[in-house]
């Protein structure tokens, strides 16, 4: 049982083994490169189907786990090009249309570019914006090409999600001078051994649902072992702390040598 027919499910068990053939033969050589794997023991695999099954859902957690507004504006404005790696739905590519002449959203999942291109066209920035596929590893971006190489939530040290070639990729496309940033990085010291910097932002940070009841059902989807203390709160706004991840302040960054 998959999609909407398991609306209540944790992420880990809404789908099955039989949900791998939505993959294409590039996503599933990456993804599942013995040709089997199981959702229900490896959530990494589970948010893959997620994306390409129930994009929509993605949409709606994305929307509400808003970056600290100190990240966005760190990044560099007023520059010619900028690379988004991982862009989804848009979480991060709305914020770069204000800092950058050209923007190209890169994204390697079908129905998340859709959303993406839906959201770009609704608000009139469809001609800022140029949306492709690719994955880290290969980048449909030539040498040098942008003053700005940024991904959000999405890189991982994990080979399928980054790794050594996804980061010397996007150094690859950053101009010499230019920066290369990871938002929201889940492996800090990996980083900083491949000479990336630390930027922190404090203050408190909470999910903003739309009301309580999404509160309660992402957290169930989401955040399963935090649903308890989500229904006991009774509130539409969630502390991160309280959901047990951490929040969207850091980033990681390296300044391309010239």
């Amino acid at each position: 049982m998959t999609g909407a027919e398991a609306p209540a499910r944790e992420l880990r068990r809404r789908y099955t083994a039989a949900d791998l053939g939505v993959f294409t033969r590039d996503e599933a050589r990456r993804f599942v490169p013995r040709g089997d794997g199981d959702p229900n023991h490896d959530v990494v695999l589970a948010w893959e189907l997620l994306y390409r099954l129930e994009p929509e859902l993605y949409d709606r957690l994305a929307s509400v786990e808003r970056l600290h507004p100190g990240v966005t504006g760190w990044l560099p404005c007023q520059v010619d090009r900028i690379a988004e790696v991982g862009a989804g739905t848009g979480r991060l590519t709305m914020e770069l249309i204000a800092r950058g002449q050209h923007v190209v959203a890169v994204e390697p999942a079908l129905p998340l570019r859709r959303i993406l291109r839906r959201k770009l066209a609704a608000a009139e920035h469809g001609d800022r914006v140029r949306v492709v596929r690719g994955f880290f590893d290969q980048l449909p971006l030539p040498d040098d090409f942008a003053d700005l190489v940024v991904a959000c939530s999405a890189f991982t040290p994990s080979a399928s999600h980054g790794g050594d070639a996804g980061l010397a990729e996007m150094e690859r496309v950053c101009r010499p001078g230019g920066c290369v940033a990871i938002i929201w990085p889940n492996h800090l010291a990996w980083l900083t051994a491949r000479g990336y910097r630390h930027v922190s932002f404090p203050g408190p940070m909470s999910v903003e649902f739309s009301s309580y009841r999404e509160a309660v059902e992402l957290a169930e989807i989401f955040y399963p072992k935090a649903a308890g203390a989500v229904r006991q709160r009774g509130e539409r706004e969630v502390p991160f702390e309280v959901l047990g991840i951490n929040p969207p302040r850091d980033l990681a960054f390296k300044v391309l040598v010239e």
